[in-house]
Order: structure tokens, then sequence, then C-alpha cells
């Protein structure tokens, strides 16, 4: 199971890439403005990577990297299989890609798909 950490930060970086954090000011501020033409901002660079599904051993790691120097803003994962578990999603340490891991009940192998929100 994530951690309350870790969820805060892919919800806060989901929130800002779609501009959900500002909605709600950006309304008070223009209200006669239509909500179609408030254009979220992404920041520079902005990038959605994706790892394929792939099985792998019950809690092998699996480490999508952002292209270039790009700096990962938030990410997640899948697990995938019959009593298939997520146990874990994360940045790395340099906060330059995204780690996840699962397992599955019954099996030896787990599939573990891997995503993360880039930006320079």
């Amino acid at each position: 199971m994530p951690s309350i950490k870790t969820t805060a930060l892919a919800l806060a970086a989901t929130a800002a890439v779609t501009g959900l954090a500002t909605a709600g000011a950006a309304s008070a501020q223009s209200p006669s403005r239509p909500a179609a033409h408030r254009a979220a901002a992404l920041p520079p660079g902005y990038q959605l990577v994706t790892l394929p599904n792939a099985n792998v051993p019950n809690f092998q790691r699996r480490t999508l990297l952002c292209p270039g120097g790009k700096r990962v803003l938030g990410g997640g994962g899948e697990a995938r299989g019959n009593g298939a578990i997520l146990v874990g999603s994360f940045p790395t340490d340099d906060a330059r890609g995204w780690i996840v891991l699962g397992r599955q009940t019954g099996f030896s192998d787990v599939g573990i798909s891997v995503f993360a929100i880039c930006a320079d």
C-alpha cells in the first residue's frame, strides 16, 4: 500500500498538472469566463512516461526513469493478475523516476505497469 506521503505527492502533482489546484481560484477571480476557456498550464517539458505491463517475480521493483534531465512530479503503477496486489509506488531517491512493486497471491510472479509524470 502506498504511503500517505507518496499518495499525497502523486495527488498534488496530478492536481498541479491538470490545473485542479487552481481551478477554484480561477473561477472566483473570473466568474464570467467560461470553464472551457480556462486551460491548465502544463509545466515546462511535461511528459507522461509509461513502462508497459511485464511479469516480474513477486516483490521485484520495476523502475521507470524520466528521459533526459527531467524530474518526476508524480507517478503510479498497476499490479495485474488474479489476486495481484500493488505493494509499493514511490519516487526514486534522486527524483528522476518512479518505482513500483507488487505481488500476486498463489503465483511466483505478477504483472507490473509503471507511470511517471515528468517535467524539466
